[in-house]
C-alpha cells in the first residue's frame, strides 16, 4: 500500500503532482488527485515534494516534516568551493568518530538517486578502529602468505598487493586504509535496474556530504584490489552473496587541513554536432 492521501483543505487542484509523476499513475478525479495504479508507483515521493501546499502524503510521510527547499539551498559559489576544494585525505586522527555522526552522514547519503528509484543500496560500514585493524591484520596475513608462495596475480593488482605487504612489514605503513579509522562499502542487489551505478552514486554523495561536515575521505582502490585477490572476505563483512559491489571509501576526522582549491581544467569536452 502506498498510502496516498490528499488534504483537500490544502489542495488547490494545480495538477503539479499529476504532471510530475514519473510513473504516470496520478490523475485528477473530481478535481482531486488520485492514484490510479498503486502497483505502478515507484515510491519516489515526487508528488509529496512538488506539491506547493504540502497537501499530499504518501508512504505514511508527513509533508510538514520535510525540510523546505526555499532559503535552505547552498549558494552556487559555496557548492563550487566544496567541489573544487574536496581533497583525497590520507592523514587521519587516530580516534573513532561518534557513531551517531556516522549515522547522520549515511542517512543523508541514502537520498542519492538510484535507477527506477530502486532505493536498494546497502551501506556496509566499520564504525570502530579496532574492527578495521582486525580486517587489516587478516588481509595482510593472507596477502603475505600469497606473496611468499608466489600466488599473487601478475600485473598491476599483484604489484600493488606486494607493495601493501612490503610497506606494512618494513614500516608498518597502512597502505590498505591510509590510517583511516573507518570504512564504507556500498553494494546493491544484482537484480536492480542499475546495480553497478547505484552504489557508486551513493558513495559519491557520501563523499561530498562528509567533506561538507569536515570529515575526510579516500576512495579505497587498494582495498578493492585486495578483495579481488581475497574474495572470501566479502561474506565475512556481511555483504550478501547476491549483491554487486560498488566501491569502498575509508574515512575519518582528518589530521591535515587544506587552505585553497587546486587549479584544474578546462574540462575535456566532446561537443556533439548532429
Amino acid at each position: 500500500m502506498v498510502q496516498f492521501r490528499v488534504d483537500e483543505q490544502r489542495c488547490i487542484q494545480c495538477g503539479e503532482c499529476v504532471l510530475d509523476c514519473p510513473a504516470g499513475v496520478i490523475a485528477m478525479d473530481d478535481d482531486c488527485p488520485q492514484i490510479t495504479n498503486e502497483a505502478g508507483c515507484i515510491q519516489c515521493q515526487h508528488c509529496l515534494a512538488v506539491c506547493p501546499e504540502a497537501a499530499i502524503s504518501i508512504l505514511g510521510k508527513d509533508p510538514d516534516a520535510s525540510l523546505p527547499l526555499t532559503g535552505n539551498l547552498p549558494e552556487p559559489e559555496r557548492l563550487t568551493t566544496l567541489i573544487k576544494g574536496r581533497r583525497t585525505v590520507r592523514r587521519y586522527q587516530q580516534r573513532d568518530m561518534d557513531p551517531d555522526r556516522i549515522d547522520e552522514l549515511l542517512n543523508i547519503a541514502c537520498h542519492a538517486p538510484t535507477g527506477v528509484n530502486a532505493d536498494a543500496v546497502l551501506f556496509t560500514v566499520i564504525k570502530q578502529r579496532e574492527v578495521l585493524h582486525k580486517l587489516r591484520e587478516q588481509l595482510i596475513e593472507r596477502l603475505s602468505k600469497m606473496h611468499e608462495e608466489g600466488r599473487l596475480p601478475e600485473g598491476m593488482v599483484g604489484n600493488y598487493m606486494g607493495l601493501v605487504v612490503k610497506a606494512w612489514q618494513t614500516r608498518e605503513q597502512d597502505v590498505l586504509f591510509r590510517g583511516a579509522p573507518h570504512l564504507l562499502i556500498t553494494s546493491t542487489p544484482s537484480d536492480v535496474p542499475c546495480p553497478e551505478q547505484d552504489p557508486l552514486i551513493a558513495l559519491t554523495t557520501f563523499e561530498f556530504v562528509a567533506h561538507a561536515h569536515g570529515v575526510g575521505t579516500v576512495w579505497d582502490g587498494i582495498f578493492m584490489m585486495a578483495l579481488s585477490v581475497c574474495p572470501e572476505v566479502v561474506p565475512q563483512l556481511g555483504i550478501p552473496a547476491d549483491h554487486t559491489l560498488g566501491y569502498a571509501m575509508a574515512f575519518g576526522e582528518p589530521a591535515v587541513e587544506y587552505h585553497r582549491c587546486v587549479q584544474r581544467g578546462p574540462a575535456t569536452m566532446n561537443v556533439v554536432k548532429w
